[in-house]
């Protein structure tokens, strides 16, 4: 019972999608329609790039790359405006949730070396929103923004500049929060060892930038899906089947089960004809609602089985993991975190990150006016 308990408490999209998923087919019972629900393209993608990114993680990639930088910067403020530039510029390709769990702890760690402690809470906020809105700029940024990129038939090029003027907006307005809210100190931290290169960690992360690489060409619509993931599972079998282990399996069948209550909904005349009327007032502003409620994975999916204006959802969705703690899921991965340092003020931490997530939901809002 506890276990129960515990899962559920864990992984409350998985279960809520699962529920959803149940009920929908009491109304409308399975048949041979079932399979076309399943967007298997976003699917193998998704898996393709969770393996991908783990393999880096474990090779330590991109925990590197973070110290050579940060490691350049003498004052506290330039560490605390690198690291969370490298949450916004790497989310853009290694998603939002991998940005956060890689240079989250090394920040912890940073920050606590140079005796910063008290900057905890701004420059963890500031990362999560940095990588929320980071991610926004690319299919492969986040998972929504993967389903609803294959589902537009947009290209690549189309995509980003879709969303160039929100993340210009972005960039611009961390960048200024962080130079007002961190001082000029020192920094103080200690010189870091080298990084050990092996020819077996080499020959790795080889392996995994041409795993990265395939699946790049499945997302621009070169290579079929199909002959992607079965590549890149190939080389994962052959060479670090430990990495198996790692993919979020839960976040893919939270897609799975999203896709058949909407599936289901759309064939119940009554209550698909509501959703559209309602979604179609207005795309932008209902995913933004949307999401801060139900996050903007369920919130992109399920929108968009009842709108065709799939840019909007796009903009909208992105925009919408900006707000309350859970409109992105990736911003639960900061949260806890920081829950983990001694001394944690949880209250003060919802607070500022609250305000901050308003201030820039506010700004992006005032970008979406321009652009109209």
């Amino acid at each position: 019972m506890n276990s129960t308990k515990t899962f559920i408490k864990k992984e409350i999209v998985l279960t809520v999608s699962f529920v959803l998923a149940a009920l929908s087919c009491l109304f409308v019972k399975p048949d041979s329609l079932y399979i076309g629900y399943i967007d298997f393209r976003t699917l193998s993608i998704l898996l393709a790039l969770m393996l991908t990114m783990a393999g880096f993680q474990k090779q330590d990639v991109f925990l590197q790359i973070g110290k050579k930088l940060v490691g350049r910067m003498s004052s506290i403020r330039g560490v605390s405006i690198i690291l969370i530039a490298l949450c916004f510029f790497s989310s853009m390709f290694i998603t939002n949730d991998v940005a956060l769990l890689t240079f989250v702890p090394f920040s912890i760690i940073t920050l606590s070396i140079s005796g910063h402690e008290d900057l905890f809470i701004d420059v963890i906020v500031l990362e999560t929103v940095a990588a929320n809105l980071g991610s926004m700029l690319t299919p492969l940024g986040n998972p929504q923004n993967l389903y609803l990129y294959s589902l537009s038939g947009m290209n690549l090029t189309e995509f980003i500049m879709l969303m160039l003027p929100y993340s210009i907006a972005a960039g611009i307005l961390l960048l200024i929060f962080a130079f007002f809210m961190v001082k000029p100190e020192p920094a103080a931290l200690q010189e870091d060892s080298e990084f050990s290169g092996s020819k077996q960690r080499t020959m790795m992360i080889a392996m995994y930038i041409l795993a990265f690489m395939l699946s790049l060409l499945v997302v621009v619509r070169v290579l079929p899906y199909q002959m992607g993931l079965l590549a890149v599972l190939l080389l994962v079998l052959l060479f670090d089947r430990e990495i198996l282990k790692k993919p979020d399996y839960s976040l893919l069948f939270t897609f799975v089960f999203l896709f058949i209550f909407i599936g289901n909904i759309k064939r119940i005349p009554f209550l698909s004809d509501i959703l559209k009327e309602l979604v179609k007032l207005n795309e932008v502003g209902i995913s933004i609602l949307l999401s801060q409620f139900i996050s903007n994975v369920p919130a992109a999916i399920l929108c968009s089985g009842f709108t065709e204006d799939i840019p909007k959802l796009i903009v909208g969705t992105n925009l919408g993991g900006l707000g309350t703690l859970i409109a992105s899921m990736a911003s639960l991965i900061s949260f806890k975190q920081y829950c983990g340092t001694e001394k944690a003020d949880t209250k003060k931490y919802l607070l500022v990150f609250t305000v901050i997530n308003l201030i820039f939901l506010l700004a992006m809002a005032g970008v979406l006016m321009i652009i109209r």
